[in-house]
């Protein structure tokens, strides 16, 4: 009689990964989706994207229908990757189903690479259990059913990757650069995480190495008479992670020279205004602001069951006196560091660190770095499951009862409700009306003032004056909201883009204002049909940030074109160099590989 035997293959254990990922959207299949904090931003973001995509932009720098259809500069400081993802999808399944296969394809990619971290140390069914607690644990699931933050949840899927390469007792050049690349090329803030997360990993295991040259590496289960790597110098340390650190910049350098370099033109200090700063998101911090301190108290009730949880686990080897663990620096020992490490930038103690350490303040949210803290519990998780003989059967019954139980009590927790205009339909139809959307603050040019911005402005016009409204416009004053649930609120800001080739006349010399915010990289251009060359034109500043130019009397043809500065073109030759020379070390890898396991 036979009888059935679990999958013992890699590719057979490893299809439970996107069962669990499934598992964890199923509320959303079921529910529908969690309009979330940044569900607006990100799906017209997508819907942008794809609409540029269809005429042929492949890698949009400017985003059209924010600030009512005059536009904004996102795509020049939103990292690139989620929105490229987010449009491709929404292209391909519309957007409606966009958010919930978003949700599930980052689960999915996070849940493998969590298991690639935790299988280097532990069992594959431990491994397994890790990358299923990983993607169902309580800030994950905040970040997509509360927060909908989709560029933090992408940058999930890569911070395992990165920790891995600092955890590796032979660190590689490709193995850092690449997931350090993918953090900086999805979301900022996971990216500065990451990055000071890495150097910390770094400078722990210098000082373990200058004080004992000791092996952090345990063989995975079965296979401990497998020889183990040997730990590499201090100089090695230091010098691959410089290399892999700059190469990995280098990769992302096409989307980060421009967004550093091109931040002077935009008010990107506003992405720091009270209730965005860190010293207003310490945890249980208490501003007076009503919702903003419930998600502060929701954010930290989650780092303080993570953060103890992960001290708990990883203190269990040394309160067990393990012999298999002692005589060699322990990875718990990295692990617990690290955590009291994130606990102490969660108060306001360490205020110093985040005035002074490059960036770090623009992580506004210091609870944020329980992003990284979700990777160190399910590490910690599966050294501690290291030690038990878990059945593959009984390893596949605990991930779908820890990823049910954990999801289904997130979605109860954080689901946030989607009013009139915010679900996906609906915010469809608003961009295929043209409907317009409100600026984002830290993306708008210069000294622009959002609130004189008016809604129903024409595509261009022209005026005695440089400053001069459209006529028959709606004033936009301070703190008037659109009440999007009146019966007719598609005639409030319907807007027009302003063209990129037109024919105008001006009876004498005259000012044309064009529905186009001002931005250096706009270039605006007069001539006439049969001129054989263009006239570039300056540019003068307005109250609403709109592009004025001064015209002279007669018929001209307009060009308006968007530029490519120095720092773009700069920036797209450092990441072409840069994975050529990744190509390189690769291929040196793989031969090098081919060489040892032939001899």
């Amino acid at each position: 009689m036979a009888t059935a035997t679990a999958p013992t293959t890699p590719k057979a254990r490893l299809l439970l990964l996107p069962v669990a990922a499934f598992l964890v959207t199923l509320p959303l299949l079921l529910h529908g989706c969690s309009c979330g904090h940044d569900f607006d931003f990100h799906l017209q973001s997508w819907l942008e994207a794809a609409n540029q995509f269809r005429h042929g932009t492949l890698l949009p720098r400017w985003a059209f229908s924010p600030a009512w259809n005059s536009g904004e500069p996102r795509f020049v400081f939103y990292p690139p990757l989620s929105w490229l993802l987010g449009a491709i999808i929404t292209m391909l399944f519309g957007l409606t189903a966009a958010p919930i296969l978003f949700t599930w394809i980052t689960l999915t990619a996070a849940a493998f690479t969590m298991y690639r971290l935790a299988r280097e140390f532990a069992s594959p069914n431990a491994a397994l259990l890790a990358a299923a607690l990983y993607i169902a644990n309580p800030y994950m699931l905040f970040t997509a059913f509360e927060r909908t933050a989709y560029g933090e949840l992408l940058a999930a899927a890569w911070l395992p990757l990165l920790i891995l390469a600092a955890l590796r007792e032979q660190p590689t050049i490709p193995s850092i650069a690449v997931p350090l690349a993918l953090l900086w090329l999805t979301n900022a803030p996971a990216a500065v995480i990451g990055s000071y997360a890495f150097a910390a990993i770094i400078a722990i295991r210098l000082g373990l190495l200058l004080l004992r040259p000791q092996r952090i590496y345990l063989p995975p289960m079965g296979s401990a008479d497998a020889p183990a790597p040997h730990p590499p110098t201090p100089v090695e340390l230091v010098s691959r992670s410089i290399a892999g650190t700059g190469l990995g910049l280098a990769l992302a350098a096409f989307y980060l020279l421009p967004a550093a370099y091109e931040r002077r033109y935009v008010q990107i200090a506003m992405a720091l205004i009270q209730n965005m700063r860190f010293q207003d998101n310490f945890l249980f911090g208490h501003t007076g602001d009503g919702p903003h301190d419930q998600v502060l108290h929701t954010a930290s009730l989650i780092a303080v069951t993570i953060l103890a949880s992960t001290l708990v686990i990883s203190g269990a080897p040394y309160l067990r006196r393990s012999r298999r663990m002692s005589g060699k620096p322990k990875l718990s020992l990295i692990l617990i560091t690290l955590t009291l490490l994130i606990t102490l930038l969660l108060t306001p103690i360490t205020t110093p660190l985040w005035n002074h350490l490059p960036e770090l303040s623009f992580l506004q949210f210091p609870w944020r770095m329980i992003a990284l803290q979700g990777v160190l519990l399910a590490l910690a998780a599966a050294l501690l499951l290291n030690r038990t003989r878990l059945p593959y059967l009984a390893a596949t019954g605990t991930v779908v009862a820890l990823t049910l139980t954990l999801t289904f009590t997130a979605n109860h927790l954080y689901r946030q409700g989607c009013e009139l205009f915010d679900g996906p339909a609906a915010r469809a139809d608003l961009f295929a009306t043209h409907h317009g959307v409100d600026s984002t603050d830290e993306y708008t040019p210069g000294e622009a003032d959002n609130d004189v911005l008016r809604w129903d402005n024409p595509a261009y016009w022209l005026a005695d004056s440089p400053k001069a409204f459209a006529p028959n416009t709606i004033p936009n004053p301070a703190a008037t909201i659109i009440n999007y649930d009146q019966p007719h609120p598609m005639e409030q800001n319907v807007t027009d883009q302003a063209p990129m080739h037109f024919t105008v006349h001006a009876n004498h010399p005259e000012y044309l204002i064009l529905h186009l915010r001002d931005y250096p990289n706009w270039q605006v251009a007069e001539g006439c049909e049969t001129c054989r060359f263009f006239k570039r034109l300056s540019h003068i500043t307005r109250d609403d940030g709109l592009l004025a130019v001064a015209l002279p009397t007669g018929d001209d043809t307009i060009n308006i074109t968007w530029h490519r500065s120095w720092d773009e073109e700069l920036g797209s030759t450092l990441s072409v160099l840069a994975f050529v020379t990744l190509l390189v070390l690769s291929g040196i890898s793989l031969r090098s590989r081919r060489l040892k396991t032939e001899q």
